[in-house]
């Protein structure tokens, strides 16, 4: 075991292997306060990248409803049963990882689902965290609430896969940090499976292998954003990179958004993976369940999401999610357009702040007809 600083957890932990940083790290941030369930991300990866036999139950990116929904089924609460509540002091994490909890040499600690878990992807959907009395309507404020969370595998800083894996068949490429399975290697102990704290490792029954999110690196090494990302209508995802070599760059959307400004934060960070997928978290779930999930930062994020309106540089970042099949690394906001750059120094998009207005008559002249509706 050696020590490895993870930012996510403002100090040192244990790790099995001190490997160097990538280049760059690939990244996503996702606004849970625009997602809509509409599973449109989950259909187009399934059927990218696992409609294949042994699939059937593998879903590399789902989307699941919180606070009763998992896939698999209670996939965060029973290890946190295992590990015990979170304890921060401010921004730095006193209780033990999941590398940490087992005692040196050993794995990090687990557990593994068994078949019934992969049963009912849509298990608690739409859920409400309590009862509504009938006849009972919303106000300014409400006790029930929901929200939705979209899932894929985080190609963690310091994933607990690689580290579980007794036949080093998991790697983390140098070059983007994409977190890989190598199935020649593979012999499908599942350890991987049982590490991995999101249990985004799934076992394929008739290849006999592990198998997860390749983070569409095909797409990634041409300069295109994920298949998930540039299919999700809402336009919740935005997918680029984080710089590891350097200070964390203002032009940079990812650094931005996450490092610079935390707005977005990790997903049980208190695990110790350092995940790189970032949630903006819902404004109007109570922050207890939100400091749970994403640790602290929640009630300042909260209150920089409410105000946006205020801040044209953060705005003109988040205009950037969904706007362009090319994974921006670069933007500005000009007068009133947030305009993003491609890996390749090429212009690819330009959002305006306010979408303008084009009045038509009534009656076309070149046409000679009429529209019904003139706006």
């Amino acid at each position: 075991m050696v020590k490895r600083f993870n930012w996510h957890i403002d100090r040192e932990q244990e790790y099995p292997y001190d490997g160097p940083k990538p280049a760059r790290q690939v990244a996503y941030v996702f606004d849970t306060n625009k997602c809509i369930e509409c599973q449109t991300c989950t259909v187009a990866c399934k059927t990218c990248w696992t409609s294949g036999k042994g699939q059937e139950t593998i879903f590399w990116n789902n989307v699941e409803t919180k606070p009763y929904g998992g896939y698999p089924h209670e996939w965060d609460s029973r290890l946190m049963q295992k590990c015990g509540p979170a304890e921060w002091q401010g921004k730095k994490l006193y209780s033990i990882t999941i590398f940490e909890k087992n005692g040196e040499g050993k794995p990090p600690v687990g557990h593994l689902p068994n078949e019934r878990d992969y049963s009912a992807p849509n298990l608690g959907e739409d859920d409400l965290s309590e009862m509504i009395d009938q006849g009972a309507h919303l106000g300014e404020t409400h006790n029930g609430w929901m929200f939705y969370l979209a899932r894929i595998c985080n190609h963690c800083d310091h994933p607990a896969c690689l580290a579980a894996c007794p036949r080093k068949a998991i790697y983390k490429r140098e070059e983007d940090g994409i977190v890989l399975v190598d199935q020649e290697r593979c012999r499908g102990y599942q350890a991987c499976v049982e590490a991995c704290p999101y249990k985004k490792v799934f076992f394929n029954v008739i290849n006999r292998a592990s198998e997860k999110c390749i983070g569409c690196f095909p797409r990634v090494e041409q300069g295109n954003v994920a298949l998930c990302v540039e299919s999700c209508i809402g336009k919740i995802r935005l997918h680029g990179f984080l710089s590891t070599q350097e200070e964390p760059r203002e032009d940079n959307p990812l650094d931005y958004i996450v490092k610079i400004r935390k707005l977005a934060l990790p997903c049980y960070p208190q695990f110790g993976t350092g995940p790189n997928v970032f949630y903006i978290p819902p404004v109007h779930v109570p922050d207890p369940f939100l400091e749970q999930m994403f640790g602290p930062g929640v009630e300042e994020a909260k209150d920089m999401y409410r105000n946006l309106k205020n801040d044209r540089q953060l705005l003109g970042a988040l205009m950037l999610f969904g706007a362009s099949p090319r994974i921006i690394t670069r933007y500005e906001v000009q007068g009133d357009e947030a305009v993003g750059w491609d890996v390749e120094g090429q212009e690819v998009v330009r959002v305006p702040f306010t979408e303008p207005t084009y009045y038509r008559k009534h009656f076309d002249e070149q046409y000679e007809a009429y529209r019904h509706n003139a706006v």
